[in-house]
C-alpha cells in the first residue's frame, strides 16, 4: 500500500494558475477494504475547468475515489496526477484542494467571516488580506450581511454557502464536493445547486462532485461518470448519458426504463409490433431472447378499444403525466402531455408504439444494484 509522505512541494505544485483549472488524471486506481475492491482499476481524466460528477448507488466507490483524490485515503496502487505532477504520495494538506462536505463542518466558535478566512490564516496571510478576501467571497455567495453570525445562527443552506466560500478562499486548483446538498430541503437544494454551478463557471475551477442524485448531475455537470462496484460504466455529458446509455446499468440507474422482452435477430428487434434497430452498446451483439430498455418518452400511447394494453396508474407531474400501462405480463411507463393524459382514464385500453429511432437491449436478467454496505 502506498505510504503518504508530507513532502515539501514547489510553488508550481501548490500555486493555482490564474483563470484556469487544473487537469486531473486518476490512473488505474485500486483500493481495497478487506476482500472488497472499492476501486478496481479506476481510470478517469478530468479536463481543466471541467465540472465532473461521480454518480452511482451507495457502495459503488465514488466517495472512495474522491477521498483518494483529496489525499484522505491511501491507494493500494495507481496514481493521482494533477497538472502533470504525481501527488499519490503527497499528504492532503499539501495538495491544494478545497473540499466541501455534506455536514458543513464549520467551526462553531467562529463567525462566518472567520470561518471563510480560516484557510488563509493557516497559510500565514495577513489579517487585512484575510478579511478582504473573506468579505469578497461572502459577497460572492450572497451572505455579506451574515459575516458576524455564528453557524448555529444560520440556516443549513447558509452554512453550506459559508463552507463553499471557505473552500474557495484558498484558491484551490481543484474543488471537491462530497454530496454537499443532500442534507438540505428541496427548494434550498435547487437554489444552491444553481449557485454552485454559476460560481464554478465564473471561476473556471476544476470541480469533482460526488452524489447519488440524478437531478443534480443532469443539471450541473459538464460530464458524468457513472460508477458500479468500483469501476466505470459510462462517462458522458448529461444529455448523452440519458439519451444514449451504453449499458443496462446506466439505463436503469439514470432515469427510468421499462424492460420489454424481445427477440434479437440481425441487429433488430420487434417491439409492440414495430421493427427497430438495436442501439450500439452493451447489447448490440446479442441474439435471441433479450430485454429492450425503453424510456417513458420513447413510447407513444393511443386510446384503442382493441388495444392489448390498459392503463393501471397515472402520476401528474405538471406539464407531463406518467401513465403506467399493463400489457401482458409487463408494466410499461409512458410520458404524455398532461392535457392528453387527463383524457385517459384508468382501465382505458390503449395501443403502444415506439418513437425512438433505435432501442437499447440487454440480457434478459435483472440489473443488480450494489448493496450499500458492499463498498465503503
Amino acid at each position: 500500500m502506498t505510504q503518504m509522505k508530507d513532502t515539501p512541494m514547489t510553488n508550481s505544485m501548490v500555486q493555482p494558475t490564474a483563470g484556469a483549472g487544473a487537469a486531473v488524471s486518476l490512473e488505474n486506481l485500486v483500493r481495497t477494504f478487506g476482500a472488497v475492491r472499492a476501486l478496481d482499476g479506476f481510470t478517469l481524466k478530468i479536463e481543466p475547468g471541467e465540472f465532473m460528477a461521480l454518480l452511482g448507488p451507495s457502495g459503488c466507490g465514488k466517495t472512495t475515489a474522491l477521498r483518494v483524490l483529496a489525499g484522505f485515503e491511501l491507494l493500494d496502487s495507481g496514481r493521482v496526477v494533477v497538472d502533470g505532477v504525481d501527488l499519490s504520495d503527497v499528504s492532503a494538506r499539501k495538495r491544494d484542494m478545497g473540499m466541501v462536505f455534506q455536514s458543513y463542518s464549520l467551526f462553531p466558535n467562529m463567525n462566518a467571516l472567520n470561518n471563510v478566512a480560516f484557510g488563509l490564516r493557516m497559510r500565514k496571510q495577513s489579517s487585512s488580506v484575510r478579511r478582504k478576501k473573506a468579505v469578497e467571497l461572502l459577497e460572492m455567495v450572497g451572505l455579506a450581511d451574515q459575516a458576524a453570525k455564528y453557524p448555529h445562527q444560520m440556516s443549513g443552506g447558509q452554512q453550506q454557502r459559508i463552507a463553499l466560500a471557505r473552500a474557495l478562499a484558498i484558491e484551490p486548483r481543484v474543488l471537491l464536493l462530497d454530496e454537499p446538498l443532500s442534507a438540505l430541503d428541496a427548494m434550498v437544494r435547487a437554489e444552491l445547486r444553481d449557485q454552485i454551478r454559476l460560481l464554478q463557471q465564473r471561476l473556471a475551477i476544476t470541480t469533482v462532485f460526488v452524489t447519488h442524485d440524478q437531478e443534480e448531475v443532469l443539471s450541473m455537470a459538464d460530464r458524468v461518470c457513472v460508477m458500479s462496484r468500483g469501476h466505470i460504466e459510462q462517462v458522458a455529458p448529461p444529455s448523452e448519458l440519458y439519451a444514449r446509455p451504453v449499458t443496462a446499468f446506466v439505463a436503469q440507474f439514470v432515469g427510468i426504463s421499462s424492460r420489454v422482452p424481445v427477440d434479437v435477430s440481425n441487429g433488430e428487434v420487434v417491439v409492440f409490433g414495430q421493427r427497430c434497430p438495436v442501439r450500439s452498446g452493451e447489447g448490440s451483439t446479442l441474439t435471441g431472447g433479450a430485454d429492450a430498455l425503453l424510456r417513458p418518452e420513447d413510447i407513444a400511447i393511443e386510446v384503442d378499444t382493441e388495444g392489448k394494453g390498459f392503463v393501471t396508474r397515472k402520476s401528474f407531474f405538471g406539464a407531463m403525466t406518467r401513465v403506467v400501462v399493463q400489457t401482458g405480463d409487463i408494466s410499461v411507463r409512458v410520458d404524455v402531455r398532461s392535457d392528453v393524459g387527463s383524457d385517459i382514464d384508468l382501465g382505458t385500453h390503449v395501443r403502444l408504439s415506439i418513437v425512438a429511432r433505435d432501442v437499447l437491449v440487454a440480457s434478459r436478467q435483472e440489473v443488480v444494484v450494489p448493496d450499500a454496505a458492499a463498498t465503503p
